[in-house]
């Protein structure tokens, strides 16, 4: 089994968060791991993606031109990535700033308003955190019990960030199953 996910954004979306984190969960559950991340000349506001593979056996190449998955927070990272994913994958397309679907057939597409669940769960800081979490429960890449003690330790320095990254995982979880 390997699976590959390109979360993609603007700098500042938390896009390299989220990979870190997957990447962290999967090397807690024994699974070899690539992290490659991306970025812009700008920290914010410039083009950030980063490449997640997640294998049960030796990973051959850390590189991949079309990935299973994709996690879209922004136009452009749909536009570019969206032809990419295999036929079957998964991609997840943030609908409060996102306003079109990849205009595939042959994918699971959802369409998610993870700023505006972010928003409810207490800081639109974590639509990152909402958009991970919808992705792990729809592809099921890892467990999701796991997931939530990777984003306990990502944010075990900001301990006051905890209750509402807990709470906007568990809205991410529901959007991903409705």
């Amino acid at each position: 089994m390997q699976n590959e996910v390109i979360f993609a954004g603007f700098g500042g979306q938390g896009v390299l968060s989220c990979g870190k984190i997957l990447a962290h969960a999967a090397m807690e559950k024994g699974l070899e791991v690539v992290w490659t991340p991306s970025y812009g000349p700008e920290m914010r506001g410039g083009t950030a993606y980063c490449m997640v593979i997640v294998s049960d056996k030796l990973i051959g190449s850390p590189v991949t031109r079309n990935p299973h998955n994709l996690v879209a927070m922004n136009r452009p990272s749909l536009e570019k990535y969206a032809p990419m994913v295999k036929p079957g994958g998964i991609i997840l397309i943030n609908s409060s700033i996102i306003s079109i679907g990849s205009g595939r057939d042959d994918v699971d597409e959802l369409m998610i308003p993870v700023v505006d669940i972010a928003q409810n769960a207490g800081s639109a800081r974590a639509a990152n955190i909402v958009a991970l979490s919808a992705f792990v429960a729809r592809s099921k890449i890892i467990d999701f019990d796991l997931l939530r003690e990777s984003v306990k330790e990502e944010f075990a320095k900001k301990e006051k960030l905890i209750p509402i990254n807990m709470k906007a995982m568990d809205e991410g979880k529901k959007a991903a199953e409705n």
